[in-house]
């Protein structure tokens, strides 16, 4: 029988330095959960809220797909790849920090926070060559998943290097998407807005749930507002 495993978003790790505010849902940096280390390849759900004209300089990444999605506000992104732009509220951001990469990210407004989730995927192989890819999602249709990243980068989703499907659905209140998870494979959905319902069990901003599939597994996500929700599919 499956189990569904909640992750409330109060029993997150959380740390306040002033200029940023961070939730983490796995052990990191000064927060360690020996029982919250990862879910299966998802390393890494940071909830950060970043404060006006603040940010992090320069600091080296390898190995890791790091993946940024913009929920308000802006994200200034420079990086050793020479890339180098302002990514904007409905973005989400790709970088494979392969062999090694440095970037940093600031919030070029001088009067609002900007609020993202960061993610980081443990990469199928080491020592890859870095890359980088962008995916504006602000007009997105409500009502449907978004296939946002893909092992192949299938249906217009951004190829990563893992089997780690991860969708995007934007839902008014009332509206319902629904998803199959194939047996063997984990579920992970992280609330980024609003609150809904995964199979009847109700969710809230910043909840989690997560679900290893031990059979073929219908699953039913149900809006009872405004709501945002990122569900990974992994292998």
């Amino acid at each position: 029988m499956n189990t569904l495993t909640l992750r409330k978003s109060a029993e997150r790790g959380q740390a306040d330095h002033g200029w940023l505010l961070a939730k983490h849902s796995f052990s990191f940096a000064d927060y360690y959960d020996p029982k919250h280390m990862q879910y299966r390849t998802l390393r890494v759900i940071n909830e950060d809220r970043v404060a006006a004209g603040q940010g992090f300089g320069t600091h080296p990444h390898r190995d890791m797909e790091i993946i940024t999605y913009i929920l308000d506000g802006q994200l200034q992104h420079k990086d050793s790849m020479g890339n180098g732009r302002i990514i904007e509220t409905g973005d989400f951001q790709y970088m494979s920090a392969g062999s090694g990469v440095q970037h940093s990210e600031f919030n070029p407004s001088k009067a609002n926070k900007v609020h993202l989730l960061q993610i980081w995927i443990t990469p199928d192989a080491k020592g890859l060559k870095p890359r980088y890819a962008e995916k504006p999602m602000a007009s997105a249709e409500t009502g449907r998943l978004h296939l946002i990243t893909s092992k192949t980068g299938r249906d217009d989703s951004i190829a990563i290097h893992q089997d780690a499907d991860l969708y995007l659905a934007r839902l008014t209140e009332g509206q319902e998407v629904t998803h199959t998870l194939k047996s063997g494979r984990g579920m992970w959905l992280q609330v980024a807005e609003g609150s809904v319902s995964l199979n009847g069990t109700v969710l809230q901003q910043g909840d989690a749930i997560s679900l290893d599939a031990k059979a073929e597994t219908p699953l039913a996500i149900q809006a009872s507002e405004k709501a945002q929700v990122l569900l990974f599919d992994l292998a």
